[in-house]
């Protein structure tokens, strides 16, 4: 992974999922021409939401429906519950323009093969030292009868090579992905990467500081 530019890291990904039977999507308009919505392109989502809302079968591409797709996005957040605009110079980390990877199922694999998958190109073939990796799942949430996503834990120990310490689990402002109070919604599983020294390491642990807005412990992936 080290000394690689965006267009490198945007080829490698693109070349992975489709290894995975994925087909590559184009970047959406900034400007949503057919969602009235949204006012700008706030996710890689955003294209698919005929395919998740049941009106598609799946991406047409080449004359076929496409159940798995890997995409890249230019994003907009100004506006609406995903607003960075407030938080661009308070940190390293917030942007109002910047570019989404994703890789998408329709209807076909789920939280095995995305779990896998991930782990497999972030370790395996970008090299990153999985000791200073960690995963975060959601913890549950007694009130709203939602329990914790033991699936998601017990795949990232079969899945992955991951130190099940790393494994941790976090409420809803984390690890619940919802965009508002009716819509599509769920448990997600995020990677974060401790980008400090080895010294630095030391103390506290990168565990400590996943999901409190240290800027050198950051979430590279949500699944």
């Amino acid at each position: 992974m080290k000394g690689k530019g965006s267009d490198q890291i945007r080829r490698d990904f693109f070349n992975f999922f489709e290894e995975k039977r994925h087909v590559v999507a184009e970047s959406s308009s900034l400007v949503p021409e057919d969602d009235p919505t949204l006012l700008f392109t706030n996710a890689g989502m955003n294209q698919f939401k005929p395919i998740f809302l049941g009106e598609k079968a799946g991406y047409e591409s080449g004359g076929e429906i496409w159940k798995r797709v890997v995409n890249t996005q230019r994003c907009i957040r100004v506006s609406g519950k995903h607003n960075d605009l407030e938080e661009v110079g308070r940190d390293t980390y917030h942007h109002t323009l910047f570019e989404m990877l994703g890789n998408w199922s329709f209807g076909d694999y789920f939280k095995k093969e995305a779990i896998g998958w991930a782990w497999e190109l972030l370790v395996d073939r970008w090299g990153l030292d999985p000791d200073r990796l960690y995963a975060t799942v959601f913890e549950g949430n007694e009130q709203d009868g939602l329990p914790v996503d033991e699936e998601s834990i017990e795949l990232w120990k079969s899945e992955t090579s991951i130190d099940p310490s790393h494994i941790l689990k976090f409420g809803r402002e984390d690890n619940f992905w919802e965009m508002g109070e009716t819509g599509p919604c769920g448990p997600c599983s995020e990677i974060h990467v401790d980008l400090r020294s080895d010294k630095e390491r030391r103390e506290p642990s990168g565990a400590e500081l996943v999901n409190r807005d240290d800027p050198r412990v950051l979430e590279i992936w949500n699944l």
